[in-house]
């Protein structure tokens, strides 16, 4: 167990381990998830299991700047609805056609293989295949590196530009934020204001009315009707009903 621990140590960045795995591997294992999506180089020893869930860990990891986001030759595509053109990523990172072939025919031998079928059995198998077609192991391990490099920096890539959208988006909804309380400053002013207007002319009426009020409501009236001046608000009001 100490071997394989020291080795799962060196190489823990170029791994994602699974629950199976962890448990084959037992307590001794990094099960960090974050930690295995950084193969930019060797892993600390003294990784630790993280308490947080696996989505959040991930997130935060893969906000760390990493060398594997440099690893691109050209810009690979960009996702479209959340689908990822593989090909054209481990292009994009330089892993060549023959390179990316020889990890998908290995791939399809390993799923080949009889579910439940031992480890060891299925290593023996799988390089005695890859032997036989004269394929090279190295090459295909250095191959599947490459395409694990290409595929955690496209993520790290991905989420660098989607934290400056973010963040851009953010400052926009901020500067909204900041304009639609502005705007309702002013419409509570101008409605704070016309409340004052009402107020103070209602006052003024009432302090002019007590001139009509003195002179007596009829006086006011032939006034009112004989003056083209004046507007009688009896007729008014009829109008606006009609």
């Amino acid at each position: 167990m100490s071997d394989k621990k020291g080795w799962g140590a060196t190489v823990a960045g170029w791994f994602i381990e699974t629950d199976e795995q962890a448990q084959a591997y037992g307590s001794e294992v990094i099960t960090d998830t974050s930690a295995a999506v950084d193969p930019s180089g060797i892993a600390a020893d003294d990784q630790s299991v993280s308490s947080e869930p696996p989505s959040a860990s991930l997130a935060g990891e893969y906000a760390t700047p990493s060398p594997t986001q440099r690893v691109f030759k050209t810009e690979p595509p960009a996702a479209t609805n959340g689908q990822v053109d593989f090909e054209q990523v481990f292009a994009a990172a330089g892993v060549d056609t023959e390179e990316r072939e020889r990890v998908a025919k290995t791939i399809e031998l390993l799923r080949s293989l009889p579910v439940g079928t031992d480890a060891g059995v299925k290593k023996q198998i799988v390089e005695a295949a890859l032997k036989a077609f004269g394929v090279p192991l190295e090459k295909i391990i250095e191959a599947s590196v490459e395409e694990i490099q290409a595929l955690d920096g496209y993520v790290r890539n991905s989420a660098a530009n989607n934290e400056q959208l973010i963040g851009a988006s953010d400052e926009r909804i901020k500067q909204y934020e900041d304009e639609i309380k502005s705007i309702r400053s002013v419409m509570q002013q101008s409605v704070e204001e016309q409340q004052s207007v009402i107020r103070v002319c209602n006052d003024k009426k009432l302090e002019v009315q007590q001139v009509l009020e003195f002179f007596g409501q009829d006086a006011v009236a032939r006034v009112v009707k004989a003056s083209p001046k004046l507007h009688d608000p009896s007729e008014q009001a009829g109008v606006a009903a009609s």
